[in-house]
């Protein structure tokens, strides 16, 4: 009896063991059992789209955008120095130009040094860095014992804007996709405002007190915001492509908690991009047609900006302008008498047509978020590259002062909008494991514009209005083709983590 009931249950748990192995993998879950639930998981793009916008992206857009103010002042104070230190020191206009080539080839060569330890090191580092380096070079600009020593610490003062300039890049990588064509032009406010502010600080501090307390006076505001600087954290996106998830999810919340949002459910998972800030990525089949049409097209928008800005300058303080309507300061035609210096400071008729200029490159802001929504980026940069080539042209025309101050107004906002656009569609095109590089690389090809400009627009301006202008169009037309060839449109899409 006893053998007959041990065969029995023998034979009941070999049936049970058989249909166990026969019944499919997927039914043996206990559907209440939520332990065995697929774990949900998240990537930095997720979160960023599912925060949305909200106060931390307004902290965002006020902190960078008076870095920006910052870096406006450092550059467009050239144009306003210009006829000051050239009376001081008895310069010609080759010795005048090579100021602004030498600040441009300071932040050509670490344009490309601040891009790669971005990808490296991170974000913040390289733009508080460069914040604070340029602030520092700056004051010392303003003691300047002679003209050697004023391009060398200017060229430093380059450098340190290189490294600023990669802030565009962090504030990008932190806004959601839908925002971009809306926040990122609207940026321009800051670098207007930063240019307004360098030019009224000469009208009303140079008569006075000299170019060298304008410089001092300029500094205060990056001594302020250099405090302000530690509520904008490291990029989210480089910390997780460095491995760091642990920081990015802590960032990622606290921006979160700041937008009254929360993180989507699951874990935060993206894969660590050991090539990080690697120029081969710029380089490969993906991007290489991408990374050369765009290097030109940087080139040309500096060269047209600095162009559209040194110009002005040099055709009102020499009164070169076809003018009908001139009042007897503006007749005057000033020319080199024995190879000394013009001592020809800019009246406050000059300051206001600067002012007036600046004013251009916000005014079409609204005009810009509907190119870039309607049309694109790659089509937006075809018809401002050639609006501005028309525009250089036309600056040609005899015509009365308004005329001409309209003529400038269009032509600072034509280059400015395209500048721009090819800074939103550079931070959007490339993967974050090359982005900073990337923009790295980018800047310092326009800064190799921004050093040949000065020679066109102060020295050639000289002997020819024509034979100046016609460059800065003639590349406007060419870049305005080429980016027909662009293969890549970045409007409304994602960015890339890795390429």
């Amino acid at each position: 009896m006893a053998d007959s009931m041990k065969t029995q249950l023998v034979s009941a748990i070999h049936l049970q063991e058989v249909e166990l192995e026969e019944q499919p993998a997927g039914s043996q879950l206990d559907p209440k059992d939520s332990s065995n639930a697929p774990e949900q998981t998240f990537t930095v793009e997720d979160a960023v789209e599912t925060i949305g916008f909200g106060r931390f992206h307004i902290l965002l857009f006020f902190i960078m955008g008076s870095a920006s103010i910052v870096e406006a002042m450092e550059i467009m104070l050239l144009a306003v120095v210009s006829p000051e230190i050239r009376c001081e020191w008895r310069l010609n206009d080759w010795q005048v130009a090579l100021v602004s080539t030498m600040v441009f080839l300071g932040f050509m060569v670490c344009g490309v040094l601040g891009g790669y330890i971005a990808d490296r090191y991170g974000r913040w580092k390289v733009v508080f860095g460069g914040f604070v380096w340029s602030a520092y070079f700056s004051l010392l600009t303003s003691f300047a014992p002679s003209y050697g020593w004023f391009i060398f610490l200017r060229s430093m003062v380059g450098c340190g804007v290189a490294g600023v300039s990669q802030g565009f890049v962090l504030k990008t990588e932190f806004i959601p996709a839908k925002y971009r064509a809306y926040l990122l032009p609207l940026a321009s406010i800051f670098w207007m405002t930063g240019s307004m502010l360098i030019i009224v600080l000469g009208m009303l501090v140079v008569p006075t007190l000299g170019w060298r307390w304008m410089i001092r006076i300029s500094v205060t505001p990056s001594v302020l915001l250099i405090f302000l600087f530690r509520f904008i954290p490291e990029s989210a996106r480089y910390n997780v492509s460095a491995g760091n998830v642990r920081a990015a999810v802590k960032t990622l919340q606290w921006i979160a908690d700041m937008n009254r949002a929360s993180l989507p459910p699951g874990r935060l998972v993206e894969p660590t991009v050991n090539e990080r800030g690697s120029w081969r990525i710029l380089l490969n089949s993906s991007f290489r047609r991408t990374s050369l049409l765009l290097w030109y097209s940087w080139f040309v928008a500096s060269f047209s900006y600095y162009g559209s800005v040194l110009s002005s300058s040099e055709l009102l303080e020499k009164n070169l302008l076809c003018v009908t309507d001139a009042d007897p300061e503006h007749q005057v035609k000033h020319v080199h008498e024995d190879g000394l210096c013009f001592c020809i400071p800019f009246g406050p008729g000059d300051y206001r047509t600067l002012l007036i200029s600046c004013l251009g490159e916000v005014a079409l802001v609204p005009l810009n978020i509907f190119l870039l929504n309607v049309l694109g980026r790659r089509l937006s940069l075809t018809v401002l590259q050639l609006l501005a080539a028309v525009l250089f042209m036309m600056v040609n025309i005899c015509t009365t002062m308004f005329g001409f101050t309209l003529l400038l107004f269009l032509l600072r906002s034509s280059v400015s909008m395209n500048f721009s656009v090819v800074y939103i569609y550079t931070a959007e095109v490339y993967p974050t494991a090359a982005r900073s590089l990337g923009m790295g690389f980018c800047t310092s090809f326009s800064r190799i514009g921004g050093m040949i400009a000065p020679f066109i627009a102060q020295v050639l301006m000289s002997r020819s209005v024509v034979l100046a202008l016609s460059p800065f169009a003639v590349a406007c037309v060419v870049c305005g083709l080429g980016n027909f060839l662009l293969p890549i449109e970045t409007k409304g899409r994602a960015l890339l983590q890795n390429s």
